[in-house]
């Protein structure tokens, strides 16, 4: 049976255990084993982390310890998945550099912040989007700072909302992204405000089908 962990804490306005309970149970209807947990403890036992095919922390913000974040940057370059959505991922332990370089990208700011209707556009023929279809959402709209290297599947355009960035013309912002660390598969989708953003619809399906894209690496 397949093992994933998930870890949820940092800032309550994602409401990550809510978000971490939504993943707990598509998760179990896949056929996982999963354990939950409301500390980044679990992040120190490395041998355990080994055993994993898939970790998804919900954490916004927050610190991690750089013998925490070496843990999981380990057990990742080691084949074990790691998935995750919106602050949960990409806003989490913002002073921690390798924790950024393994996921991929980096939240900077959300323009209009909640509430900004926004589309979501496939631009990858990767199974990871296969047939899902072009959406609005209503929600933050994310800006980050990607890495180079992820391969982008969906993307929204800014701007949308007036601000000094709009001063450089539209941009395509990615929305969800795959990359590897290692021998381990990444995944980030960054919709997720809360919880009722990706339970259902178009930003379920593309939510569900990265966290098992990412566990199958191992």
């Amino acid at each position: 049976m397949a093992k994933a962990l998930i870890t949820w804490g940092g800032w309550d306005g994602h409401q990550p255990d809510v978000v971490a309970a939504l993943f707990a149970g598509w998760l179990r209807e896949d056929g996982f084993e999963v354990e939950v947990q409301d500390s980044l403890a679990c992040f120190e036992d490395r041998e355990h982390l080994a055993t994993l095919d898939l970790i998804v922390p919900v954490w916004t913000m927050s610190q991690i310890s750089k013998e925490q974040s070496e843990a999981v940057a380990a057990a990742v370059a080691g084949g074990v998945g790691l998935a995750g959505c919106h602050g949960g991922m990409c806003d989490a332990f913002r002073e921690n550099v390798l924790w950024q370089f393994m996921t991929g990208a980096q939240w900077v700011a959300h323009p209009g912040n909640d509430g900004v209707r926004y589309g979501v556009r496939m631009v990858s023929d990767d199974p990871l989007v296969a047939g899902v279809p072009d959406f609005e959402v209503c929600t933050e709209q994310y800006y980050l700072h990607v890495d180079p290297a992820v391969k982008v599947h969906a993307v929204c355009d800014f701007p949308l909302v007036e601000g000094p960035h709009a001063a450089n013309g539209p941009v395509a912002m990615p929305v969800v992204f795959s990359k590897m660390w290692g021998q381990g598969r990444v995944y980030y989708n960054a919709l997720g405000h809360q919880a009722n953003v990706i339970e259902s619809g178009p930003a379920a399906e593309l939510m569900r089908c990265g966290l098992l894209w990412a566990a199958r690496g191992r």
